[in-house]
């Protein structure tokens, strides 16, 4: 079997599997809607007020930038795990990468994004 062929099975079976996961969940879910379906499910208190209201994007800017830098500690874990075997390339590498981020934790610490007001 050439290595297109194995390709084309494994789109085929993962198609298969994520459509037999839609085509299950449609089968056996519930199909009745009930009031205790249409309230609110986190807090389990009705709303008081306006619901529909306009976050601050500083709570965004904090949840990107903690995985930009979650991210970056896993490559750096990785990283250090292989450090013996790599040599100095990967070194300069890393070195070039934790560069970049330290420009980026520069930049977005000089716009004000780490500041909560």
């Amino acid at each position: 079997m050439s290595d297109w062929a194995g390709l084309f099975i494994f789109f085929v079976v993962a198609l298969i599997f994520g459509a037999g996961g839609i085509a299950t969940s449609f089968l056996i879910q519930p199909r009745r809607d009930t009031p205790l379906k249409m309230e609110p499910y986190e807090c389990g208190m009705p709303t008081q007020g306006p619901t529909w209201i306009q976050f601050k994007t500083a709570y965004f800017l904090y949840a990107l930038l903690f995985v930009i830098f979650d991210v970056e500690t896993i490559y750096l874990y990785a990283w250090a795990v292989k450090f013996q075997s790599l040599g100095l390339f990967a070194f300069i590498e890393m070195l070039i990468f934790v560069f970049i981020l330290v420009v980026g934790l520069w930049y977005a610490w000089k716009e004000g994004a780490l500041e909560w007001q």
